[in-house]
């Protein structure tokens, strides 16, 4: 049923001429200047990303990146016209067409699902604050975007980018690879220019590998920039909202919209000092002289030149690299999940209290039950595993979940990134983001191979920078730029000096497979 009424929100919102506005591959920076000149208005760019919704979304390439249309959205982009008429514009995101995963709450009336059924009919009438203070800053909701079911943490054998709700998002380079997850619905999205920007949220990995796999710019911020009030949670120890877009400037717009602190959050409460004009900083970004560690993990042979070629740029623009080895961090896998597992079951109570009263599920154990009643439509492919796991955890005073948290983060951050950075007297550490996309495989699930950047960062609160770094077999892959808690600024200004020296990234093509020449089946 969801689908259907999707279906007709998308035919009914955006008339066949609403395509007079070119929007593809347009960045924000260039979308403000058509708006501030009279080149276009907010409602004529709007019906632009609207109709090509309709053309692609579930027609065409059928991407299923977006779960929600926001029926407000051409209201608000009158609102900014009108504002600007009046000489009164906001700055550079009004006016511009912005997406918002479903797991993060919006006051239109939509429900915020996490791609489950079990919020179906999630309409809290509420403004996340990340997505109050974007409306403050002019922003046009457009509607939400599909992604992996409860970001990704039900079920330890997933298939990324696939919901209950939204179905399965496909990959714009390839449409039978991965979009990845869990914020799967946005980068498939921005990356065929549904919108200026889009915002996803990540635990570990969940902004980064999306971006990466889809030829996009992705930040997980330091925790604690971005509010994760009446965002669907699975950890207060790693979660975090983040901006994704199609180059370094229009990320750092975008995260200027989203942060600052919240009462409701305590762990903001340090983000006013850091809070400034992101993008405004990139014009004097440098890397002369920057000592960057460099980390060299396994990783495809196809993607080794790709790499070096990476590593080439950033020394070319005057870089000082210094190769260092990963430490070996026994054990972090196992605490990180315990901590996931104890977190995820205290969280998602905590936040289903606050849900109307026609959400039914109010803890872990009855959305467990909810979907062992609709396996059929919630476990097609995949069960609860993690769940089940997280069920059987003691609360956040358990002594064996105080002591998973304080060596995860001791391995993730004293022992792991700080100790590399130590090493090589570095500010910034580089290394691939992921591999490439894998086959979406509803037998067996994610096959991930290569690489993952991720973890460290995650686990640590700090800020991770993925850039795109060009294709490997016809796919993307990403450069990943981290540094330690508050240092978004410095690799959003490392990532912005290597996209704009090394022009890596390259538009999707909605192949229905990669090019894998030569022919699978040979010559004969």
């Amino acid at each position: 049923m969801r689908n259907i009424l999707l279906l007709a929100a998308l035919a009914g919102a955006a008339p066949a001429t609403a395509q007079t506005v070119a929007v593809e591959e347009v960045p924000v920076e260039r979308l403000d200047a058509m708006l501030a000149n009279g080149g276009a208005t907010s409602e004529g760019i709007t019906r632009a990303y609207l109709a090509r919704i309709a053309a692609m979304d579930r027609t065409g390439p059928t991407l299923r990146a977006i779960i929600a249309l926001n029926p407000d959205a051409l209201a608000a982009a009158r609102a900014s016209d009108a504002r600007r008429k009046a000489g009164k514009a906001i700055g550079p995101l009004d006016g511009i067409p912005v997406l918002v995963k479903d797991n993060i709450e919006t006051r239109d009336p939509i429900a915020t699902t996490a791609g489950s059924l079990a919020l179906k009919d999630n309409v809290t009438h509420r403004d996340a604050p990340l997505v109050a203070r974007l409306r403050a800053a002019g922003a046009v909701i457009l509607g939400k975007t599909n992604l992996s079911e409860w970001a990704n943490i039900r079920s330890d054998h997933s298939m990324s980018g696939w919901s209950g709700v939204g179905g399965l998002v496909r990959n714009p380079y390839a449409l039978d690879r991965t979009a990845c997850g869990s914020s799967s619905g946005t980068g498939a999205a921005v990356a065929a220019s549904f919108a200026g920007a889009g915002v996803g949220t990540e635990t570990d990995g969940s902004v980064v590998c999306p971006s990466a796999m889809n030829g996009l710019v992705g930040l997980k911020p330091t925790l604690g920039l971005v509010s994760r009030t009446h965002v669907v949670p699975i950890s207060h120890s790693q979660d975090t909202p983040g901006p994704m877009a199609r180059s370094v400037r229009d990320a750092a717009i975008l995260l200027g919209g989203m942060v600052g602190r919240d009462p409701a959050d305590t762990a903001t409460r340090a983000a006013d000092a850091h809070v400034h004009d992101f993008a405004a900083q990139l014009a004097a970004a440098s890397l002369m002289g920057v000592r960057i560690a460099v980390l060299h993990p396994d990783m495809p042979e196809a993607m080794k030149p790709v790499y070096a070629a990476a590593l080439a740029v950033l020394k070319a623009r005057g870089a000082v690299l210094i190769d260092v080895d990963a430490p070996k961090l026994d054990g972090l896998g196992e605490a990180e999940s315990a901590v996931l597992h104890t977190e995820l079951k205290a969280d998602l109570a905590s936040y289903l209290a606050t849900t109307p009263a026609a959400v039914k599920t109010r803890t872990l154990g009855d959305v467990i039950a909810f979907d062992d009643a609709n396996q059929a439509a919630e476990m097609p492919f995949f069960g609860q595993e993690f769940f089940l796991a997280a069920e059987r955890t003691h609360g956040l005073s358990d002594p064996e979940y105080l002591g998973a948290l304080a060596k995860s983060r001791r391995l993730a951050g004293k022992e792991g990134i700080d100790a590399m950075l130590a090493q090589a007297n570095a500010t910034l550490l580089v290394a691939p983001t992921y591999g490439v996309a894998w086959l979406s495989d509803t037998v067996s699930g994610d096959g991930s191979e290569g690489p993952s950047a991720s973890q460290l960062p995650a686990v640590a609160g700090y800020p991770h920078l993925t850039v795109p770094m060009g294709l490997v077999k016809g796919l993307p892959v990403g450069l990943s730029f981290i540094a330690t808690a508050w240092g978004d600024q410095a690799v959003l200004n490392a990532g912005y000096v290597y996209e704009q020296a090394s022009h890596a990234r390259v538009a999707p093509r909605y192949l229905s497979s990669a090019n894998l020449a030569p022919a699978i089946d040979g010559t004969r």
